[in-house]
C-alpha cells in the first residue's frame, strides 16, 4: 500500500513520489522470542524502513537487538561495525544524560546488535523506534544502517537513542531478525520499501 507525502515526509523520505513508498509487510510478536523477515528484501528498493510499536518486553530491563542474514547465509552473525548514544531524563528530572555508550556498540562483531536499551515489562513500558537498512541488495558495497528508539526504561526514564552502523559484507543480504536479549516479547514491526 504506498504512503501519500505527508506519510513520506513524516518517515523521512521527502521528495520521493508518493508511489516510492510502499509497506511491505506487518508482523506481530505475542509473546515471541524474536521477529524474523525472510521474504521481500530484494533489489526491488534502495532503502527499507523498520517501524517498531509498543514493543514489550516480558524481562525487564531486557533489550532489543537486530542481525542480518546474506543470501543464503544462516546464523544471523554477519559483521557489524556501529556507534551508539543516547539522552536520558527520569521522571522526577533530576537525572539526566546524554553521551556515547562504548558498551552497546561493535567493532567488527558478530553478535545482534542492540537498538533500544532496558525496556521496562510494567503494563504501560515499551519502546518505539525505526530502523533504516540502505541498498541491502547491493554487491559492491557494505550496508548501512541507522535507528532511532524512544524506550520507556525499567527505572523510571525516557531515553532517546540514536544507532548507526555498517554490516561489513559486499553480498547482498535478504533477512533480518529482530529479539530481546532475553525472555519474549510482544508489539508490532513493520515492514517499508523505498524506491
Amino acid at each position: 500500500m504506498p504512503l501519500g507525502a505527508f506519510k513520506a515526509a513524516l518517515m523521512g523520505t521527502a521528495g520521493v513520489s508518493t508511489a516510492d513508498v510502499v509497506l511491505l509487510q506487518t508482523q506481530t510478536a505475542s509473546d515471541a522470542a524474536s521477529v524474523t523477515f525472510t521474504s521481500g528484501i530484494d533489489s526491488t528498493y534502495g532503502e527499507y524502513i523498520f517501524g517498531f510499536y509498543n514493543i514489550h518486553t516480558e524481562t525487564d530491563l531486557a533489550d532489543l537487538h537486530f542481525q542480518v542474514n546474506v543470501v543464503d547465509g544462516s546464523g544471523y552473525n554477519e559483521t557489524i561495525t556501529s556507534t551508539v548514544f543516547h539522552a536520558r531524563q527520569n521522571e522526577a528530572g533530576d537525572t539526566t544524560a546524554l553521551g556515547y555508550i562504548t558498551g552497546l556498540d561493535q567493532a567488527q562483531g558478530t553478535a545482534y546488535q542492540q537498538l533500544a536499551e532496558n525496556i521496562g515489562n510494567l503494563n504501560d513500558e515499551s519502546a518505539a523506534g525505526k530502523l533504516h537498512l540502505f541498498n541491502p541488495s547491493s554487491t559492491t558495497y557494505v550496508k548501512h544502517f541507522i535507528s532511532r528508539f524512544n524506550v520507556y526504561n525499567g527505572t523510571d526514564l525516557t531515553a532517546d537513542q540514536y544507532n548507526a552502523g555498517y554490516i561489513n559484507v559486499t553480498a547482498a543480504i535478504d533477512a533480518i531478525s529482530f529479539k530481546v536479549e532475553s525472555g519474549n516479547m510482544n508489539g508490532k514491526i513493520k515492514m517499508w520499501g523505498v524506491k
